[in-house]
């Protein structure tokens, strides 16, 4: 009987792992079966891009996965029985009750924005966290006449590139930004001038030290009792895990994180992997990883290895996953390249402008290109052993590599 590997969700991490899966087991030995509830792959990274009125190429799922031996099921994942292992799908290509059995899991269902329990967010606010909800900020940014207001909260890396991509391609927009503490606090100083400097050229107005404390049909309304005008609200302040998990005896995280070791394996559940935003992993100075592309791709590839030689009687990757830079993009024009140390802190350097925006361009089409071609060098599908190592530790000599800023 073959040995059923089941991958849940197919954003950067799921996905990368199903191929890479797919290129490092030999397909009479395992049957690989990818769950989304979408049939395209969603470059999550270009959000803000579609939800300022670009239009993205469609990458249907179907011709990522050509030729790899992997089966697509378009349908949503409902539960995870990890005693039981199996997985409760519904939706197109899962009908009510069905189930799908599994030897091995990787569970990437990523996560959704985080409302931070503020009132009135999920009424009132839009959001960049998946596919449906950059359209619907589309359609309703198109529907604003000039002058219309918009407020984006929330001073991240989503923040950021979205106010900066809304005001370039709408400057007959008044459009703020509301951040809790100082603007760009994370970067080094080159990098928050930078900053401040598009954002003024942009026209865009930075309300700092602002904590939103409620959101209404008409504005955000501060800690301190201010209101700031709002046609349009754009909530990015951070992302939380999917919740399937928080239903299964998996261990996780107070925020809901499946607690994972170095080879991504969940550290309660030996047949279960857990890669991307929904996975606690740590970096090599244990600081967390933090949910981003530039975590999740490097967390597959090293999910998928690790799988690998377990199954095979392999050495095991335990390589170090390390930052390297923060690449943020300002509109289609600009950008900042924050180099950073292994554990994701700021260094001086943080070259930004219209060659910054070309390399962070050419950072997202990589990423893309990377879900794609998951190895990138001739390999050879191995077979099972008879009795699957569950605990080989010998350490590989470096062949899974180390995270490297594809996604800031």
């Amino acid at each position: 009987m073959k040995h059923r590997i089941v991958i849940l969700g197919a954003g950067y991490a799921g996905a990368s792992a199903a191929g890479r899966l797919a290129r490092r087991l030999h397909g009479d030995d395992v049957e690989l079966t990818l769950v989304n509830a979408e049939p395209d792959f969603v470059e999550r990274v270009r959000l803000h891009q579609l939800a300022a009125g670009q239009d993205l190429r469609a990458r249907p799922l179907t011709d990522l996965l050509a030729g790899t031996g992997v089966t697509l099921r378009v349908a949503r994942v409902t539960a995870v029985d990890v005693d039981r292992r199996t997985v409760a799908l519904a939706g197109a290509d899962g009908a009510p009750g069905a189930e799908l059995a599994y030897d091995t899991l990787v569970y990437a269902l990523g996560s959704s924005a985080d409302d931070h329990g503020v009132p009135g967010v999920a009424e009132h606010a839009h959001e960049l966290a998946g596919r449906g909800g950059a359209l619907r900020l589309r359609d309703r940014l198109a529907a604003l006449e000039p002058g219309g207001r918009v407020v984006v909260v929330g001073g991240g890396l989503t923040g950021i590139e979205a106010v900066t991509e809304i005001a370039e391609a709408r400057p007959d927009l008044d459009v703020a930004l509301a951040v809790r503490g100082d603007l760009g606090a994370w970067l080094s100083d080159a990098g928050q001038r930078h900053l401040r400097k598009v954002l003024d050229r942009l026209g865009v107005t930075v309300h700092e030290h602002t904590d939103v404390a409620r959101v209404t049909a008409s504005g955000v309304v501060t800690a301190g009792g201010a209101t700031l005008a709002a046609d349009v609200a754009v909530w990015t302040t951070g992302f939380a895990a999917h919740p399937i998990a928080a239903a299964t005896a998996l261990e996780r995280t107070d925020h809901g994180r499946i607690v994972v070791d170095g080879t991504m394996r969940s550290v309660s559940h030996p047949d279960v992997y857990a890669v991307g935003d929904a996975a606690q992993a740590d970096g090599p100075l244990g600081n967390p990883l933090r949910m981003s592309c530039a975590s999740g791709i490097p967390m597959a590839w090293q999910a998928a290895d690790s799988i690998a030689a377990r199954l095979t009687g392999g050495r095991l990757p335990r390589m170090p996953l390390a930052y390297v830079h923060q690449c943020i993009s300002l509109g289609r024009r600009d950008a900042i390249i924050q180099f950073v140390t292994a554990d994701d802190q700021a260094r001086p350097a943080a070259p930004g402008g219209r060659l910054a925006a070309r390399y962070k361009e050419l950072v997202c089409a990589g990423a893309a290109w990377t879900v794609a071609n998951p190895i990138q060098y001739p390999v050879r599908r191995r077979r099972l052993t008879a009795a699957p190592s569950v605990g080989h530790e010998r350490v590989n000599s470096g062949e899974a590599p180390a995270a490297r800023g594809v996604r800031s």
